[in-house]
């Protein structure tokens, strides 16, 4: 619990000296991802800001994951209007296999679920692990050369990959009693 409590101050910590992430305008609107277990090599995180078109900022954690699995995978979005709730779900990676990504870029608000890093270095300068993300130098980092969550909740701004395979897709618009988000 020590070392969470480490990063997650760390984090805020790099969030205040302004570190900057984003590389795209995000919607304002979060939406929750959940797998049964997500297995990644080349992580690192750090704080970040993204930003909506008309300038609002949010405060994220940043995550980084070079090579990703994400098994049993669901995204939703809570898209109700007055009087009627509707939520869009996204699946994939059932069965035994896995949904994939590689350079998977994530700007969040929160992330639960069970953690096992290996060879984590805690309290790094986030500017040294990616110079491309104009990150303050100086700001909280940790990385890890890999990293296995398991039932992993997350809420996020926006996510981004190089290449993302959803194995097994399945979108579908939920309305009224139906209307459920992941978690």
């Amino acid at each position: 619990m020590v070392p969470a409590t480490v990063v997650a101050g760390g984090i805020v910590l790099g969030m205040a000296n302004g570190a900057i992430a984003a590389s795209f305008a995000v919607s304002g609107q979060t939406f929750k991802v959940g797998a049964s277990k997500l297995e990644g090599t080349g992580f690192k995180q750090y704080g970040g800001i993204a930003k909506e078109s008309d300038g609002t900022q949010h405060p994220v954690a940043v995550s980084e994951i070079a090579d990703a699995k994400l098994y049993d995978l669901c995204q939703s979005v809570n898209a109700s209007i007055p009087g009627v709730p509707i939520v869009l779900t996204i699946n994939a990676g059932g069965g035994g296999k896995p949904a994939t990504a590689t350079n998977l870029l994530i700007d969040m608000d929160s992330l639960a679920g069970d953690a096992r890093f290996e060879n984590i270095k805690i309290g790094r300068d986030a500017a040294s692990m990616n110079p491309a993300q104009q990150v303050v130098p100086k700001s909280f980092g940790q990385s890890a050369d890999s990293v296995t969550i398991t039932d992993l909740e997350q809420v996020a701004r926006s996510t981004s990959a190089g290449v993302f395979t959803l194995n097994g897709l399945k979108l579908k618009v939920n309305v009224g009693k139906d209307a459920k988000e992941c978690f």
